[in-house]
């Protein structure tokens, strides 16, 4: 596979905002695993062999306090979510033959939020595009925790409240998937699942279950999920002009019928 300059540029802009807001969690998270008596290289690995910034933060005080087995358990149950992100990639990944195996490994919430869009931009390798996001995104995550690190050895300040960033990113994420999107319908899934899940099962055994209903209801309604989605795009392609003109689109596709386009004096033509 060759990568070109375009391949790069494209990634690197979709990666830009992922990467600042990286650099700058993965120092936070440098800082409080200095200050819990792990140097920047202890950080530096966490990110390459975990890189899952909520399983990163929570484990720190279980590590530091030697509890192994309950860091690994807790570690476990907050990333099941990437199970799912990595079964529902499975279909875009299945030609890219080796890489697929790194970008599974190192595929998190906000890797899976830009690639899952499947708006790959024009002129550009897919593959190439999808293996350099992936890696922008995970190689901003061990920089900044290198950098906080370093940083939190000639700090003294009171760390309390630096993870509370995560909860800040994960917000963050969610409205703008909101914002991008018109059909709400998974999101509110995901809300309603999590809070029923929360309460029945409790703090510490929601989250399997909630995913698992999550997982099940996206599968049985999978069909008409992407038909209101491909509905939404033919409305938001109708209307839109070029030089001034507008196009008619969304007539297509009934028993043959001719689709009609109707320039800006409103003379229409026949296909």
């Amino acid at each position: 596979m060759k990568i070109t300059k375009r391949d790069v540029a494209a990634a690197f802009q979709t990666s830009l905002p992922i990467m600042v807001t990286f650099v700058v969690l993965g120092t936070g998270y440098g800082i409080v695993m200095e200050k819990h008596g792990f140097g920047p290289l202890w950080s530096v690995l966490s990110g390459i062999l975990i890189f899952s910034g909520t399983v990163q933060f929570v484990s720190v005080s279980m590590l530091s306090g030697g509890n192994i087995l309950m860091a690994a358990f807790t570690a476990f149950m907050v990333a099941a979510r990437h199970i799912f992100f990595s079964i529902s990639m499975i279909g875009r990944y299945q030609r890219e033959g080796k890489r697929k195996w790194y970008l599974f490994y190192a595929l998190c919430d906000e890797t899976y939020a830009m690639l899952s869009r499947d708006e790959t931009p024009e002129g550009v390798n897919e593959s190439a595009y999808r293996l350099l996001v992936t890696l922008f995104d995970q190689s901003s995550w061990i920089i900044g925790s290198f950098l906080g690190g370093w940083i939190g050895s000639f700090l003294t300040f009171d760390s309390t409240g630096i993870d509370f960033a995560m909860t800040a990113l994960f917000t963050t994420v969610f409205i703008q998937q909101w914002m991008d999107t018109k059909n709400h319908f998974p999101a509110i899934l995901g809300i309603t699942a999590t809070l029923l899940c929360r309460l029945i099962f409790g703090r510490d055994l929601f989250l399997i279950p909630a995913m698992i209903i999550m997982l099940a209801t996206l599968i049985a309604m999978r069909s008409r999920i992407e038909e209101e989605g491909k509905g939404v795009e033919t409305e938001a392609v109708c209307g839109e002009g070029r030089g001034g003109e507008i196009e008619e689109v969304c007539g297509q596709g009934h028993g043959g019928e001719t689709e009609e386009f109707a320039d800006n004096d409103g003379r229409t033509s026949k296909e």
